[in-house]
């Protein structure tokens, strides 16, 4: 009888639906890992996410103040077609099903019985078996917004509340599931307060700061977060999102468009200035991670930036190399990957360090993810830079075991 976990790897269905369960979709990519051996390998997914949204009423009674709670609950109990009570972002402008084609994303409604077990962690497993994957970082979806978020304090009392129910909950029932937990960046103290409840909880293998905001990461109150980070030896990832109602996003008319600038334009930012305010060198032990902005944008930054620096050098007086020499020391997570230019892709793998500083990411479940034979049928890549890339510079970073 199928209890709801073991991967399926036959009799792929012809039409999705909100209801299709998550191994029928994954058919082909189980196919990709039979036919490549990719049980034998040690994969880690950088980057997949569930949406903690479905789990609100659990995740709100983790909240600090009684009075946030209190009107989280009755919200929740008594108001209907509105987003969870806290939440912000343009939830009513999400076009990522492409009008119904890719309707997965658009709601998850299938059957999930799966022994007591929380149903995102069913949904995970399924979704890690059929790529075979060892271990799985996951990240939320609606909250990815919260670094806009107009009301100051929501941000750390959501983040922290999501990050107990995570620790408690899906960390807790699956080694295999791991966490960049939520970091409060908009508030300094609050974000080493944060660093310091869930450096050592277990399944928490770094921080994470949603892209979309406006704070400049190299401003001196975050230098303290930063010193915490480095001596935990914990990593640091900045996962990138779509922002419609930034300005400079406002004049676009299509979501396609926005989409392809937005995920790129708020890590471009950031990078910028950590790199050009010499955080590479005040933090040296400190890895940092850029996440879901694919790789196009890395190379053009380089130059970019190594152009400007040796015309201005006093201008970055900290730096002792050229931006490109501290970019290429930094990690990247692949999704979504451009594969349309061949030839331009092997010069960017090999501009970014690939084989050695490129980590595997699916971006599981949402509507451009890649699978791990995204990375291994690559021509120009031999198998150790494949393994590395699929998942040994994950553990090593991570420090992930078998």
């Amino acid at each position: 009888m199928d209890s709801g976990l073991e991967p399926r790897r036959e009799n792929p269905v012809r039409q999705i639906d909100v209801a299709t369960d998550t191994r029928e979709i994954l058919a082909r990519a189980r196919r990709q890992a039979d036919e490549r051996n990719f049980d034998d390998l040690f994969i880690v997914d950088m980057d997949s996410h569930h949406t903690e949204s479905e789990s609100w009423a659990d995740i709100i009674a983790y909240l600090d103040d009684e009075v946030i709670r209190s009107q989280a609950l009755d919200y929740l109990k008594n108001r209907t077609g509105t987003p969870p009570y806290g939440l912000n972002g343009d939830l009513a402008m999400r076009y990522q099903d492409c009008g119904g084609r890719i309707p997965h994303q658009a709601a998850r409604r299938e059957e999930a019985g799966g022994n007591g077990l929380h149903r995102d962690v069913v949904l995970a497993r399924r979704a890690y078996q059929s790529m075979s994957i060892d271990k799985q970082i996951v990240f939320p979806t609606p909250m990815l917004f919260l670094g806009m978020h107009p009301q100051f304090d929501m941000e750390p009392l959501l983040g922290n509340a999501y990050n107990r129910w995570t620790v408690d909950t899906l960390l807790a029932q699956d080694d295999k599931l791991k966490s960049m937990a939520f970091l409060p960046f908009n508030d300094a103290d609050e974000a080493l307060r944060t660093v310091e409840e869930f450096g050592d909880a277990p399944g928490v293998v770094g921080f994470m700061v949603t892209s979309v905001r406006n704070k400049p990461v190299h401003h001196n109150q975050y230098m303290k977060v930063y010193r915490a980070l480095e001596e935990r030896g914990l990593p640091l990832g900045f996962h990138a999102g779509y922002y419609w109602q930034d300005p400079s996003m406002m004049q676009i008319n299509r979501f396609g468009s926005m989409h392809a600038l937005s995920f790129v334009w708020c890590n471009v930012v950031h990078m910028t200035n950590w790199v050009m305010n010499g955080l590479p060198e005040r933090f040296p032990g400190l890895p940092v991670v850029w996440i879901e902005s694919g790789l196009a944008w890395v190379p053009w930054l380089m130059q970019r930036l190594d152009h400007t620096y040796m015309m201005r050098t006093s201008e970055a007086p900290l730096l002792k190399r050229k931006p490109s020499a501290y970019m290429a020391e930094m990690y990247y997570t692949s999704q979504p990957l451009e594969t349309d230019n061949p030839k331009a892709l092997e010069l960017t793998f090999e501009m970014t360090g690939a084989r050695t500083q490129l980590l595997y990411a699916s971006d599981w479940p949402h509507w451009d993810f890649d699978p791990p034979a995204v990375i291994w049928d690559l021509p120009f890549l031999d198998d150790e830079a494949r393994k590395n890339i699929l998942g040994l510079n994950a553990r090593r970073i991570f420090d992930l075991e078998k």
